[in-house]
């Protein structure tokens, strides 16, 4: 889901309103300088004493800062002042708003959350996480539906009770015979040893396999993924099945896998 950013408010201060009072001050402070800078313009005129010119000066110096600060409270009183989280730039330009929020995806897929090392969300992981949203029956078909896209024939969903552990069976494009089991899991559920071994008991034996397939949204475990190796079954966990449905990787007959050796119930 899209969890939208919270935007910091930003917020003016309030113009101060006409003030009378400030104004006639403005205007005595302005003209008793204008008074005072022609009569020390005169007696600079009149005067040569060192000392006398260098207080002239000071006071010059003194009439130039006020007439700064005026300046400035007037020019304050013109621009508000932005706070509130957003202080204005240096060059008095207003601070740019923060960009899109950080979009967070369904639950089982890990977030982007900006960081250079962090898990990045890529499209297998998300398709992966979309499929496991479907109920177990609607899985059976998506599965099968993705056999038939690429390139099988004679596919049955055969899903249910006495399935006796095949839940779609197809003819691959080489003529193989495909025997697939289906394990809708969530993120945190793994297929155990005991299911694969159930599996292989009956996808050789009774199903006349000639490609079996473990294909789950979920994981394995170690020893599952053991037997299956040992069985020549292939596993697709939620990587490998999301690489599939969206092309990037092999489908279950493409892999090749070879039993290792003969084990019981395989």
């Amino acid at each position: 889901m899209t969890v939208p950013a919270r935007r910091p408010r930003v917020m003016m201060r309030r113009r101060p309103g006409f003030s009378l009072r400030q104004t006639a001050l403005g205007f005595g402070l302005v003209a008793s300088l204008v008074c005072g800078g022609g009569l020390m313009l005169k007696t600079l005129v009149k005067s040569s004493d060192t000392h006398e010119l260098l207080g002239i000066a000071l006071a010059a110096g003194a009439v130039v800062v006020a007439l700064g600060a005026v300046r400035r409270t007037r020019h304050r009183r013109r621009h508000p002042v932005w706070d509130g989280g957003a202080a204005a730039c240096a060059d008095g330009s207003p601070p740019q708003e923060p960009g899109p929020a950080a979009h967070v995806l369904a639950p089982g897929t890990p977030e982007a959350d900006g960081e250079d090392d962090a898990e990045t969300v890529d499209g297998v992981e998300q398709e992966a996480s979309l499929l496991g949203l479907l109920d177990p029956v609607a899985f059976e078909q998506a599965v099968a539906a993705l056999c038939e896209r690429d390139g099988c024939r004679d596919i049955e969903v055969v899903g249910g009770a006495g399935d006796l552990g095949a839940d779609v069976v197809a003819t691959a494009p080489d003529g193989r015979h495909v025997v697939i089991q289906c394990k809708r899991y969530g993120p945190v559920n793994k297929v155990g040893s005991q299911d694969v071994q159930r599996f292989g008991g009956t996808c050789f034996a009774v199903h006349e396999a000639q490609v079996a397939a473990v294909v789950t949204t979920g994981g394995f475990t170690l020893p599952a993924t053991e037997y299956a190796e040992q069985c020549g079954i292939v596993c697709f966990d939620a990587h490998a099945l999301a690489a599939w449905e969206d092309g990037t990787g092999p489908a279950p007959w493409e892999v090749e896998v070879v039993a290792e050796a003969d084990v019981a119930g395989c």
